[in-house]
């Protein structure tokens, strides 16, 4: 099997008979002699096709002379930008037919490693100076650790250290071992390997082929520092959480925020203060607006909270946000980095959804490490952290994830003091396998092939989203049946700054779309996104996070007659094997990553035209969701898709739970302890579970995450609050709803069901473990508020 492919784009047909095709044709047998596939094309859009398609590419032979694509110059000059824009470094070999290296264009010599004229050396010699490069091309290719790696593998060395599989070796003396080694293979199970291995390099000491490929991380992401981190951005947040803030320092956090900041509280003994995003009428969490970020809106947030009074500083000395949101929200970095640091020396961008913000211009300016001594100078820029989940959205192993970090002289990381955080969060027994996932996911974002990558993945979900609206205006069209109900959540018409002409979504140009950012930009007061108090460019929707919305709610809050809640769309998509990243009241989330495909997409849509001609013809719920009636059959038998939709709609508007939500997450709990205290409190025996109904007047002692929308609603140390409070109002929403819709419940976090009766039950102090809560919340004023650390 070929392990690499050589283009060969000529003009000349292989059997044509000719000499040149001849010799070009013992060329490529020659190539393939050396254990490379060829490629043979013969029109720009066949080689173009190639190289968006085979990523194995080693090296090209194009010929100047092919025929043109378009009336736009020779067609081998289309084939190489292509090669630009796609590969870095790939040797090609320019074919040529005649002396005419005066006509080329300078730009072509900076784009080839040598010219080839068939006719003039033997075919064994073209072939080999062809293949000796794609070697070198092939191995240069290769990241520090991934190489090393490779390299260690090959030197088929008995190991005598762990892990006791001894590459494999062990799971083949037994049955079932040998099922799992047959599963994986020997290579996988060769690489895992024991840190014992020196030539590898260590991942707490940063050397060796390690160290080197988290330096060219570095680079590559644009930090003064990048750690590898292999338990998943959830690590990631703790680490910089348990660095970045002490005991009884105060630190400003998004409420929209992952469960993995708050263990980080837990874990250095924080005073968090909150801030609130705003939201819209569909229940989606926005960004921080403006107002909530500035510096006076801080300082009374902190004045507020009781948990500050007797906190070492009334500063705060650290700050997390979410960029972007789970929905795609991200922020103009350097506007939110200027306006924290009149509060905070440290700041975290938390960008578990966003690793690939720095390699596509679309997002310019939109992500952490953008924020540097040119866009923000002077000594009040604050140090930047960057947390990245790389697996979710770059191609890494499950669990890969980086920390980047980009210091200030306010507040300095020093890279000792940083390593102790994180040898306490990481492990001494690696998988390898990772480590070099997270090197290659490195690799491949380098150079243009990043950008290449990065804009497919855009490309696509503009195609998809265009189409989506476009349907909608043929079905409008034909008159022949009920109108298209299924929309995305983005603007109806952008604008195009060169012309400043108007133009509907669906009828801009593609390169528009995928190229320029103001088309994404939250508009202030825009009621496509229903989020109040945005500055123009504060805030841009990434196109790649789709929001497919149903019909019921708009993005101001209103609601109408009939509705289709998303719940019931994602349970039928669920039995075509469509599984959705996350499902609101009346919308749901699907990600283009850079996995997508035409097909992929195209099998959403069909699946969303069928809902639609099952919904219009009120098909029997047994043959929409089989499984469902099957589990309930005493309350789903004999019902239709469409009366279970409406029941549902009902339901909601009645009971106002996206009201409900929207007031129980801007009008934030009491702050009653803090969350160390409550987990002590939580281990000791100091808690108790209790129905929704007996938690009036409690304090929580574990955090409650509904999803959706899957952000956290109750913190531990927080007031549950009175009866027909916000909170307990919205969790009794969500209880009877479970209660009416089997199948269709909540994921919610924190809460627990009875078995008896399916009440919910959340974790609560127990009162009088609360009555000692004050011999818990004093420790600084206990030692005089020593300690605190210097302010920047």
């Amino acid at each position: 099997m070929a392990d690499g492919t050589v283009l060969v784009a000529v003009a000349e047909h292989p059997d044509d008979g000719g000499a040149a095709a001849g010799q070009l044709t013992r060329i490529a047998e020659d190539i393939r002699a050396r254990g490379l596939g060829v490629r043979w094309v013969m029109s720009v859009s066949d080689a173009e096709a190639v190289l968006r398609t085979e990523a194995g590419v080693a090296a090209a032979m194009v010929a100047w002379d092919l025929p043109p694509a378009a009336e736009d110059g020779p067609g081998g000059a289309s084939v190489l930008r292509g090669i630009g824009r796609r590969f870095r470094d790939l040797p090609v070999f320019l074919v040529m037919a005649d002396e005419g290296l005066r006509e080329l264009p300078l730009w072509v010599s900076q784009s080839v490693v040598g010219y080839v004229w068939p006719l003039e050396d033997t075919p064994a010699f073209i072939a080999g100076r062809v293949t000796t490069a794609a070697r070198a091309y092939q191995d240069a290719l290769l990241p520090p650790f991934f190489k090393a790696l490779r390299r260690f593998d090959d030197a088929h060395e008995y190991s005598w250290h762990t892990p006791a599989h001894s590459g494999g070796v062990a799971f083949l003396k037994s049955p079932v071992g040998r099922a799992f080694h047959d599963y994986f293979g020997e290579r996988l199970l060769r690489s895992d390997l024991s840190i014992s291995v020196e030539e590898l390099g260590s991942l707490f000491e940063h050397t060796g082929p390690i160290g080197e490929a988290e330096r060219n991380a570095a680079r590559v992401f644009g930090s003064e520092h990048s750690y590898f981190v292999l338990h998943g951005d959830s690590t990631c947040n703790r680490l910089v959480g348990h660095f970045s803030v002490t005991r009884d320092e105060i630190a400003l956090v998004d409420r929209n925020c992952h469960k993995s900041v708050l263990h980080g509280l837990v874990v250095s003994g924080a005073r968090p203060v909150y801030l609130v995003p705003t939201r819209n009428g569909y229940g989606l969490a926005g960004p921080l607006p403006p107002a909530e970020i500035a510096a006076d809106s801080v300082a009374t947030r902190i004045a507020d909270n009781p948990l500050t009074e007797d906190a070492v500083s009334s500063r705060a000395q650290y700050a997390v946000f979410t960029n972007s949101t789970y929905d795609g929200l991200c922020y103009d970095a350097a506007t939110a980095a200027r306006a924290f640091a009149a509060s905070t020396p440290r700041l975290h961008f938390d960008e578990a959804w966003f690793a690939y913000a720095r390699f596509h211009p679309l997002y310019a300016g939109r992500y952490g490490m953008s924020v540097d001594e040119e866009v923000f100078p002077g000594p009040d820029r604050p140090t930047v952290f960057a947390t990245q989940s790389t697996h979710k959205l770059l191609a890494a192993l499950s669990q890969g994830a980086m920390v980047h970090v980009r210091p200030a002289p306010r507040a300095p990381v020093e890279h000792e003091r940083f390593n102790e955080a994180l040898m306490m969060h990481g492990t001494t027994s690696p998988l390898y396998p990772m480590i070099a996932s997270l090197d290659v996911a490195t690799a491949m974002m380098d150079g243009p092939q990043g950008r290449w990558l990065v804009d497919e993945a855009v490309s696509e979900a503009v195609r998809f989203r265009q189409e989506m609206v476009r349907i909608g205006r043929r079905i409008e069209a034909a008159g022949d049946r009920p109108p298209w109900f299924f929309g995305v959540w983005q603007p109806a018409e952008v604008t195009d700054p060169g012309s400043g002409a108007r133009l509907p979504f669906d009828e801009a140009p593609a390169d528009l779309l995928c190229g320029e950012p103001s088309c994404w930009h939250l508009a202030p007061d825009a009621d496509w996104h229903g989020f109040p108090g945005l500055t123009d460019g504060y805030c841009m929707l990434d196109p790649i996070k789709v929001t497919l919305t149903c019909p019921g709610l708009d993005a101001t809050g209103a609601m109408s007659d009939r509705g289709i809640p998303a719940r019931v769309l994602t349970a039928y998509l669920t039995t075509r094997g469509i599984v959705v990243e996350k499902t609101d009241t009346y919308t749901t989330l699907v990600l283009f990553s850079m996995g997508i495909t035409k097909g992929k997409w195209g099998t959403l849509l069909d699946a969303l035209m069928d809902f639609k001609e099952l919904y219009d013809g009120d098909a029997p719920l047994d043959r929409v969701l089989p499984a469902l009636v099957a589990e309930h059959p005493r309350r789903y038998s004999g019902r239709s898709l469409r009366d279970l939709c409406q029941d549902m709609h009902e339901h909601l508007r009645e009971a106002r739970l996206v009201d409900l939500l929207d007031t129980a997450f801007q009008r934030l709990p009491e702050p009653v302890a803090p969350p160390q205290s409550c987990y002590q409190h939580l281990i000791r025996g100091g808690t108790e579970r209790i129905r929704l109904a007996d938690a009036a007047g409690r304090v929580a002692a574990a955090m409650v995450t509904v999803t959706p929308p899957g952000i956290p609603v109750l913190m531990p140390g927080e007031s549950v609050g009175e009866e027909d409070g916000p909170l307990l109002r919205y969790l009794g929403a969500l209880e009877a709803f479970d209660r009416r819709f089997p199948g269709f419940g909540s994921e919610t976090h924190g809460v627990t069901r009875a078995p008896d009766t399916g009440d919910y039950l959340i974790e609560c102090l127990r009162p009088d473990a609360h009555e000692r809560l004050a011999d818990a919340v004093t420790p600084a004023q206990r030692r005089g508020g020593e300690g605190a650390r210097p302010v920047g």
